[in-house]
């Protein structure tokens, strides 16, 4: 009988508890977790997005800033892509991107292996004029460039480090370092290196943009290349070439008459330092070439007179006008960074 009355009590006990569970589910709140963010870059972006510094993201296919539309990077961001020749971060027409970073802290894109030619860098497209026309299709996924509005704004680039760029796009093209596709003078573009790319380091196709404080080193084809008009300004540019290069700078197309403020570029293989092509030109205020066998190659004996160094148009191509003040790059400690 004792054990029964044990029994008896321990399972109203029992039962106690169960009921007391029950009638508290409904003051059950589940914990939330955090969703976890998505590091691969591919595909369309459609609404703005701010990257997380303190994420490392990969790009694994074309990765496209669609119109209306602004991708926020923040300082020390590291982008690392994939290797092949669909992997590139490109800013379509009326898109925006805004590169923060900081001489303590730049903003990385680079491929895994770090080698020339592992993926296609950053590409812009805007809509300011092109000796090409208006909505002209690029090379490059059928991306489309060119307009009527010069003071159109693609974003903001500061302190950006490019690394491995210059995939094969098809037998005959490459992908350059920073691509400018007709992009207008409201886009602001600053501090920028680009190492080791097996194309062009920045290639401009028409448009007004400027650029200041740029680096580039060991560039298989051009460290600076213009095309289709572009018109607008580089200020405080440096070239290192220590590997087998095309050109310092390459200009080809319609004469725009960029001005160009500044440039020093410096070779320990010999090469060529400016190529112009058809009726290219461009006006130089100090200019620096050191180490080449060649500084100045008018490679389709266009007028010579378009190349202007310090107010003064050059007469020849071995004119010795090409030993300005260098630009000091001992401060630029962010490339290294």
């Amino acid at each position: 009988m004792k054990n029964f009355k044990k029994f008896a009590i321990t399972l109203a006990a029992i039962n106690a508890l169960f009921f007391v569970g029950c009638s508290s589910d409904d003051d059950f709140t589940p914990i939330e977790e955090e969703p976890v963010e998505n590091t691969e870059l591919n595909g369309a972006l459609t609404s703005d997005r701010i990257l997380d510094a303190n994420l490392q993201y990969s790009v694994t296919g074309p990765y496209l800033i669609k119109s209306g539309v602004k991708l926020t990077i923040p300082a020390g961001t590291v982008i690392v892509s994939q290797n092949g020749t669909d992997r590139y971060i490109a800013v379509e027409q009326g898109g925006k991107i805004d590169i923060q970073g900081t001489a303590s802290n730049p903003v990385v894109m680079r491929s895994e292996g770090n080698s020339a030619g592992d993926w296609g860098g950053l590409l812009l497209c805007g809509k300011a004029t092109t000796t090409e026309g208006v909505n002209v299709t690029a090379e490059v996924g059928g991306l489309i460039y060119g307009g009527t509005d010069d003071t159109d704004n693609s974003g903001s680039i500061n302190y950006l480090i490019i690394r491995g760029a210059g995939a094969q796009i098809n037998s005959e093209s490459q992908y350059n370092g920073l691509t400018l596709y007709a992009v207008g003078s409201g886009t602001s573009i600053s501090n920028v290196a680009v190492i080791d790319g097996a194309d062009d380091g920045i290639e401009f196709f028409g448009g007004t943009v400027s650029a200041s404080n740029l680096y580039f080193e060991n560039n298989e084809d051009d460290s600076v290349d213009w095309t289709e008009g572009w018109n607008g300004t580089i200020t405080n540019t440096y070239v290192s070439h220590t590997k087998p290069f095309s050109t310092a700078i390459e200009a080809d197309g319609d004469n725009g008459n960029p001005k160009v403020i500044n440039f020093t570029a410096v070779s320990t293989v010999d090469g060529t330092a400016l190529q112009f092509k058809k009726q290219s030109g461009a006006t130089f205020t100090n200019i620096h070439l050191s180490g080449y066998s060649k500084n100045v190659d008018m490679k389709d004996d266009g007028p010579i007179e378009n190349v202007i160094v310090d107010n003064t148009p050059l007469t020849s191509p071995e004119d010795d006008v090409f030993n300005g003040t260098q630009v000091d790059i001992t401060g630029w400690n962010w490339i290294s960074n």
